[in-house]
């Protein structure tokens, strides 16, 4: 048997396993990223966690570490200015990783990674044709157009986070303003939630939180909270508005929904669906599927990072 192990580096949490190539999970952890203060403590770390497994079932039957990462470079192992981590500048993530367990390692963009994960493994598998758009700390997203992984030139393409959703709009941690993660990550949705409050003069049980969450904006909607719900509104128009844009640019077969974010349902799912139909133009009306991720989120990244080892492009074709 044979296995590779998949690392999804969040801003918050990072998530691991060993995974066989049959895409079984057989060993999965957990790091808080924040607690790291030099990315080289992030990998003695993991090394720390996984070495254990790696000599319990046989260093010589791994083929390799696949990490999915914010502004990973798939050409370059590298993670270069990610604005929601805080080792910051360009940092050779591959060397490190391999340097320290002797294992070839491969580097994507966390999204992509998940893009991947999902296409074997989850909503996606038998598509040639989807993004994935995964709605968390920040948002990122993952294009997969004719059966592959856009990377682009460079490594980075398919950044719809960072695409401008509102001109001149919020200040965003990449330093531009009115990135769409500003407005529908779960960051962003608790920024329009305490704008709301403090423009608005609508009743809701949000005022009486000193700090306000994503989970609690969607525990009031839960329970008919007429600002939460606008909240959620105001989310899905400016989400479904930038999805109509993606979707003239690779005419995917669908959008999936992952993370965080994208667990509020009906709430996130409901407006973002109206106003992408309502923004699409003809030709793409009533074609686009907006579906919910199939998989755990931390199975989706660790699979698809994982199966970064197993010949990619094999995988995709």
């Amino acid at each position: 048997m044979q296995y590779s192990i998949g690392i999804d580096i969040g801003g918050t949490n990072s998530v691991m396993g060993i995974v066989d190539k049959m895409g079984n999970i057989l060993f999965e952890a957990e790091l808080n990223t924040k607690d790291y203060e030099f990315l080289e403590d992030f990998v003695e770390a993991s090394y720390k966690v996984l070495y254990p497994q790696i000599n319990k079932f046989g260093f010589n039957e791994f083929r390799g570490i696949g990490i999915g990462a914010p502004n990973g470079n798939y050409y370059q192992g590298t993670i270069e200015f990610a604005p929601n981590l805080r080792w910051k500048g360009v940092l050779p993530l591959a060397k490190l990783f391999n340097e320290r367990f002797n294992l070839e390692t491969t580097v994507t963009n966390d999204a992509n990674a998940a893009a991947i994960g999902e296409m074997m493994h989850g909503a996606a598998k038998g598509m040639s044709d989807f993004i994935m758009v995964t709605l968390g700390t920040g948002v990122g997203s993952g294009f997969v157009a004719n059966g592959k992984m856009i990377y682009g030139h460079d490594g980075f393409a398919g950044e719809l986070g960072h695409t401008i959703a509102v001109r001149d709009g919020r200040i965003c941690g990449c330093g531009r303003n009115g990135c769409l993660e500003t407005y529908t990550s779960a960051t962003g949705i608790v920024r329009t939630a305490n704008e709301f409050l403090e423009t608005k003069n609508t009743t809701s049980s949000l005022r009486n939180l000193a700090v306000i969450s994503s989970k609690d904006i969607y525990d009031a909607a839960v329970n008919g909270d007429f600002l939460a719900l606008e909240i959620f509104e105001f989310t899905g128009k400016i989400l479904g508005q930038s999805l109509a844009d993606a979707i003239a640019i690779t005419s995917p077969e669908a959008i999936i929904l992952f993370g965080g974010l994208a667990q509020a349902g009906k709430f996130i799912f409901e407006p973002t669906r109206k106003y992408m139909e309502q923004n699409l133009l003809k030709i793409y009306q009533g074609k686009v599927k907006l579906l919910p991720s199939e998989l755990k989120e931390s199975d989706a990244a660790i699979l698809g990072a994982a199966s970064l080892i197993w010949n990619t492009e094999k995988i995709l074709l």
